[in-house]
């Protein structure tokens, strides 16, 4: 096929290497920064810088940017899309991402695909894209009632061939759900947790648990406010709950009470030991 890529941060980016050291399809990139584009071509990853009128040579077109972006650029450029063809989007969050893209898509004649690859990185943008990061991650797809089961199946190839090994099918809206806990509600603890000036003193204090607390951090605040705000809900929902279950331990521990430390904590152990267990036969 000619795929094209638009918007070659860290997720398009890795796509177009993937793409082109896994597989003979003929990659296309559009990118609005010039450096951008120059490394790509220059390494390999695309074969081609496409103009918008000129997205009619693609037969499958993934949309890699943040969500209300992806959707005012498709909007904007779907009219030069080839009639048919398929595009997919890899926004983190769907349901109301979805509903805006497929509509755009049957206006013109399209066919739609959501998506989300569960891969990503501590940094975004191109220079830190590799063709390795999707390599045993899951694959989200979220088809609607209209979605074409054809271009479905072709996405869902195309996701096995980069490396992807679970191909997960979601409504959006259960989707966005679990999400919020999965992904969002770590990064906002994660951005949270290091605001304490405590941190100030942390060098030769650190080991691991440290660094899997504060890896995500380095957030890109514009795109991850973005995913928030998509997904209020759902997010304020998870934050309400660990706000509860954290004044839990507070209590315990401003009234010296370990017998409930304890319980609590125990608590915590069996939980992830069962969800472990589940993961392991998935």
């Amino acid at each position: 096929m000619n795929i094209l890529v638009i918007g070659l941060g860290l997720i398009g980016g890795s796509f177009c290497k993937a793409l082109s050291a896994k597989t003979d399809h003929c990659i296309f990139g559009y990118d609005t920064n010039s450096d951008t584009i120059k490394n790509a071509s220059a390494d390999g990853s695309i074969s081609e810088y496409l103009e918008p009128e000129n997205f009619s040579k693609a037969d499958l077109t993934i949309i890699c940017l943040h969500p209300e972006v992806a959707v005012k650029v498709f909007s904007q450029n779907a009219g030069f899309f080839r009639k048919n063809s398929i595009v997919a989007d890899v926004c983190g969050v769907k349901s109301d991402i979805c509903a805006k893209m497929s509509s755009v898509a049957e206006k013109y004649g399209l066919r739609y695909v959501g998506t989300h690859p569960m891969a990503g990185r501590e940094f975004g943008g191109y220079n830190y894209s590799v063709p390795e990061l999707f390599e045993n991650r899951s694959f989200i797809v979220t088809p609607l009632e209209n979605t074409d089961s054809e271009a479905l199946e072709t996405v869902e190839k195309l996701a096995s061939e980069v490396g992807f090994t679970r191909i997960v099918k979601s409504s959006p809206e259960a989707h966005d759900k679990t999400i919020a806990y999965t992904s969002q509600l770590a990064h906002i603890v994660s951005s949270a947790y290091v605001k304490s000036p405590t941190i100030e003193n942390e060098s030769g204090f650190t080991a691991g648990s440290f660094q899997d607390m504060t890896r995500i951090a380095t957030v890109n605040e514009n795109m991850w406010t973005d995913l928030f705000m998509q997904n209020k809900g759902p997010l304020l929902y998870e934050l309400e709950v660990l706000i509860e279950n954290l004044k839990k331990y507070e209590a315990a521990l401003r009234s010296s009470d370990a017998e409930k430390m304890t319980e609590l904590l125990r608590e915590g152990r069996l939980i992830k030991e069962r969800d472990l267990s589940t993961y392991s036969k998935k």
